[in-house]
């Protein structure tokens, strides 16, 4: 049976760092974004939707994210899928953000 990318049960995986961390500004706005976006009564998905989400993404990019960079490409996900915005829409701001013409 293959595993999920996400299941790690067992598997060696390091020390863990169990320091405090500040969360960084970028961490914080996808908190909010999140937040926001499944509100239990006006929100638009679910907290288990956003769990499918980010368990769904291929292993290279859930092994190479981190905690809320995945969050990122999960809410990606579900604003798509929910009609939020489409894909296009998304890319053509990217485009703007990254100075593109």
């Amino acid at each position: 049976m293959t595993r999920a990318v996400h299941d790690l049960g067992g598997q060696p995986a390091g020390p863990l760092d169990l320091a405090e961390h500040d969360r960084t500004f970028f961490d914080q706005r996808v908190d909010a974004m999140m937040r926001l976006l499944a509100h239990p009564e006006h929100g638009h998905y679910t907290v288990d939707a956003m769990r499918r989400a980010i368990e769904s993404l291929p292993r290279d990019e859930y092994d190479g994210l981190g905690y809320y960079e995945r969050w990122v490409r999960a809410i990606r996900q579900l604003v798509v899928e929910k009609g939020l915005l489409s894909e296009d829409e998304l890319n053509r701001k990217l485009a703007v953000l990254a100075g593109e013409p």
